[in-house]
């Protein structure tokens, strides 16, 4: 490969990385299948813990199915913030917000993982150990799906709401008993730009251990 070719492969992956945006709203046409199938290949080349691939993938394209799990999810979240005592205003802004994302997405992606393949031990240190391998191994194809998304001139959204009521997610879905959900992911042509990118200096979150070592 050329000096030239390098040069502009290397900005064409700089584009890619640090083009993409959270885009949270939406034009109306749908995205095709054949996309989705693109997307979903981006996601399972990822690497992953012993190469066990946990992740699973639920594909919500249907106005009655997102609507039912934005149903479900707002209700989760009035009660939770409702029982933390905050104003029923603001809670209920907040799970309208919640809802038209959602709904208002022509393509919704839950993320979860499945620990059957994963290895299991007695002790609880190294079970969880495990348990996070899945979880990261699980976030790096949500990446994988999230760069693949921009390079598809789509725009997309990571929503972890579903961390905080997985039960929730997966009774409205239907979700098979041992997937676990991680995340939700909104796609569709963007309406919008998104937020301008903010990032810390790289100096802010570098360090290096001392030069001597005892």
């Amino acid at each position: 490969m050329t000096a030239r070719a390098q040069t502009r492969e290397a900005r064409l992956w700089r584009e890619l990385v640090a083009g993409r945006r959270s885009i949270r709203r939406y034009e109306s046409e749908p995205v095709p299948a054949e996309t989705v199938e693109r997307l979903i290949e981006a996601a399972r080349w990822a690497p992953s813990a012993h190469n066990r691939q946990p992740w699973r993938f639920a594909l919500l394209d249907s106005a009655a199915w997102k609507e039912r799990l934005a149903r479900a999810m707002g209700a989760r979240l009035r009660s939770d913030r409702l029982a933390d005592g905050d104003a029923a205003r603001d809670v209920e802004a907040d799970v309208a917000r919640s809802y038209a994302r959602i709904t208002g997405a022509p393509l919704a992606i839950v993320i979860a993982l499945e620990m059957a393949e994963m290895d299991r031990y007695p002790d609880e240190r190294r079970r969880r150990a495990e348990y996070l391998m899945a979880v990261q191994s699980t976030a790096m194809a949500t990446q994988n799906l999230l760069l693949a998304a921009h390079a598809e001139g789509l725009g997309a959204c990571w929503m972890c709401a579903p961390l905080f009521c997985p039960d929730t997610v997966a009774a409205a879905i239907l979700l098979p008993p041992a997937w676990e959900p991680q995340a939700l992911v909104t796609l569709g042509r963007p309406a919008s730009a998104g937020k301008p990118a903010r990032r810390k200096a790289v100096g802010e979150m570098l360090w290096r251990p001392p030069a001597a070592v005892d």
